[in-house]
């Protein structure tokens, strides 16, 4: 019998530098869950380092999923992020289908956009591909940027209660149950999330100290937190407080830290500060 929960997670992995994998994979398994990984990509470094290469891993991800599927591995939940095509979104969305049980969880962090602006990597379709994976998803995890882009709703920098929930429905209108949308602030000084149950009409938030300061990677600090605390067994909302404070915790250790901005939030410090919030959580 496995007691341990499984998770795995599709996105790429940076030889170097704090971001996708390189994040999920030790804040997961911190939690005391196992972490699979599915490579989408593998970079020397991430992409705010000049000169960087890249090994595109899109011919494997079909024969890796044949391969567990041939060997019945099943997951608890699947927990994707950045995807560089949409030859990739085709794939991912294949492996749902076929790796999606009964009880499994299927959350999409849509990482493509930040700051009112699509990543240079991507075409102007490329939101509607996402829309796709976000459809058969249980939960998504967007920024307001990815959320405009994903909706037709206008972005804004400065928001209200009425605007966060439009754009909540429009996102659950796509498909998933559950929506958390990040970046949210309606007062100075607090920054957090906002989230949507479609099926019990249900809204929750949570806010936390806004930090004069921005990272790389604390988009799957969050993510990945958030996806952990659901598999040991918290509430949506409290696994989302739990990886609001973890990501603003882990941003306070690197405030002092030359170059971090562009290098990646000193997340590993902080795992104590995780491990003693789990461990007074009751499971």
């Amino acid at each position: 019998m496995r007691f341990l929960k499984r998770i795995v997670s599709i996105q790429d992995i940076s030889c170097v530098g704090k971001c996708s994998l390189t994040v999920a994979l030790p804040i997961i398994s911190a939690m005391g869950v196992e972490c699979s990984i599915l490579p989408t990509a593998v970079l020397s470094t991430h992409t705010m380092f000049s000169g960087f290469t890249c090994k595109d891993l899109t011919d494997q991800i079909s024969p890796i999923a044949a391969h567990w599927q041939e060997r019945e591995l099943g997951f608890d939940a699947i927990y994707t992020g950045y995807l560089a095509s949409a030859q990739q979104i085709d794939d991912v969305c294949a492996f749902f289908d076929a790796f999606r049980r009964e009880g499994s969880l299927i959350v999409v962090d849509p990482v493509m956009a930040d700051n009112g602006k699509l990543y240079p990597a991507f075409g102007p379709d490329f939101p509607a591909q996402m829309a796709r994976v976000c459809a058969k998803a249980d939960l998504i995890l967007p920024n307001l940027t990815e959320a405009s882009l994903l909706t037709g709703l206008p972005y804004r920098t400065e928001q209200d209660e009425d605007y966060i929930k439009e754009m909540l429905q429009a996102l659950a209108a796509l498909g998933p149950r559950y929506v958390a949308l990040t970046g949210v602030s309606f007062e100075p000084g607090k920054l957090g999330v906002m989230y949507y149950d479609k099926e019990t009409g249900v809204y929750g938030s949570y806010f936390a100290e806004h930090l004069p300061a921005s990272f790389h990677g604390t988009g799957d600090v969050f993510a990945s937190t958030c996806v952990g605390g659901l598999m040991r067994g918290m509430a949506l909302g409290d696994a989302l407080a739990l990886a609001a404070d973890y990501t603003v915790e882990s941003i306070r250790m690197t405030l002092d830290t030359p170059d971090a901005n562009w290098y990646g939030v000193e997340f590993e410090r902080a795992i104590p500060y995780l491990v003693r919030r789990i461990t007074e959580t009751p499971q």
